[in-house]
């Protein structure tokens, strides 16, 4: 009988993992439910595949990729009249990804059993986001699950196509960046301490900015670097607990929204999620309480965050959702009066998609911009880098040559 690798949470809220001994996943699901542990993820073991964490496989670029497949493959089995379970049978017989395959595989096994397709969803938060399940649960109970599951293949595309232009836009960048730490770091511990050695031989001073040079070689190669090493690795730590307070969170996104040219930037995504996140999900016959519930969730963003909690807020009180939009900060006045506008005329699913279409193509502009202000930029401050130490580098050397010592 196969093992099941298990990590779950326990009565007490903590996280638990261990292992369990089942004919399927499913049936290792159950026995855990049993025992009042609520399940996360079960991989078998033996796989080959147990150790690996499933968040790292779906939010990688592969992982992405699969779960769009899926879904749109689904899609495309539904709307053709096959019903779910033989869809996901079908599937199952086609993934790769054994870990995946298995979710799917528990997911089916539960469908057949009775339960809903949202509920089963629900165990696998690592793999469907609140919006994915937000949609499948609409689709499940207004009878148009394919239409849903092709509309959120459609958003995920979309997603993915301006993630994936932000990190083509920083690849030179950040080469560029590693090319110049590596330039810098053999400079400073291989080739000036080398020359410098074989100068002070001659008894005679080294030039103050090659001394200057030769102490960061020295921190460098020295028991010093644990230190420095500590220091950043230290003050990293707190830093990154303290962003994972609510204010610490605020003051981040505050910060990143005011940086004078990734602040428009990072504003324009945000607003563009926001815009079409809602969109969808309206489009998809969420109510509107529901729909901001679900976008406040994935903003992705503190300020961005606190306004549409406020503004589903003032939604349940029976007021407007522009005006804490308009006060967050985040939303520019001419867009927070759109979205009025949409709200007043009952058309505010397709101001909300004319928005975020409008900010998308906005956006591409921007990183175009500025994609082509930072490559000259790092070059520039490479070049005055490199020439610096080059310059301390060889001016011991020409002095030395030219009976200065």
């Amino acid at each position: 009988m196969p093992r099941f690798h298990y990590t779950a949470i326990a009565t007490n809220g903590k996280k638990a993992k261990g292992t369990v001994t089942a004919e399927s996943s499913y049936a290792a699901r159950k026995q855990l439910r049993v025992r009042g542990i609520h399940p996360t993820l079960i991989a078998e073991i033996g796989t080959g595949r147990e150790g690996k964490s499933a968040l790292f496989t779906i939010f990688s670029r592969g992982g992405k990729s699969q779960l769009l497949d899926f879904t749109k493959q689904l899609a495309t089995l539904l709307n053709s009249g096959i019903k779910l379970t033989e869809s996901l049978s079908v599937l199952t017989l086609q993934m790769s990804d054994v870990r995946f395959k298995n979710a799917i595989t528990d997911i089916r096994d539960r469908v057949v059993s009775g339960e809903s397709f949202t509920d089963a969803l629900k165990d696998y938060s690592d793999y469907f986001d609140v919006i994915y399940i937000s949609m499948v649960r609409v689709g499940e109970v207004t009878g148009s699950l394919g239409g849903n599951l092709s509309t959120i293949a459609g958003f995920m595309e979309k997603r993915q196509r301006i993630e994936s232009k932000v990190m083509t836009a920083m690849i030179y960048p950040m080469v560029l960046i590693l090319f110049c730490i590596a330039a810098i770091l053999i400079l400073t511990t291989a080739v000036i301490p080398k020359i410098a050695e074989q100068i002070a031989r001659t008894g005679q001073e080294l030039p103050w900015i090659t001394r200057q040079l030769m102490n960061v070689s020295y921190v460098l190669t020295s028991w010093w670097l644990l230190v420095v090493v500590a220091t950043v690795v230290g003050g990293v730590w707190g830093l990154k607990r303290f962003l994972r307070t609510s204010r610490g969170a605020y003051l981040r996104d505050k910060f990143i929204l005011s940086l004078p040219l990734f602040g428009p930037l990072m504003k324009q995504r945000v607003v563009s999620r926001f815009a079409s996140t809602l969109s969808t999900l309206l489009g998809s016959g969420l109510a509107m309480a529901e729909s901001l519930r679900v976008v406040a969730e994935v903003t992705g963003n503190s300020l961005m965050n606190r306004a549409v909690r406020h503004a589903r807020e003032r939604i349940l009180a029976g007021a407007d959702i522009a005006t804490p939009l308009r006060d967050s900060g985040v939303i520019d006045p001419a867009i927070a009066h759109m979205v009025a506008v949409g709200e007043k005329s009952g058309e505010l699913e397709k101001m909300l998609k004319s928005i975020s279409e409008n900010l998308e193509a906005s956006t591409d502009v921007v990183i175009e911009r500025l994609s082509a202000a930072l490559e000259p930029v790092i070059i520039i401050v490479m070049a005055a880098i490199i020439g610096i130490i080059a310059y301390a580098t060889i001016l011991p050397i020409l002095e030395v040559s030219a009976g200065k010592f």
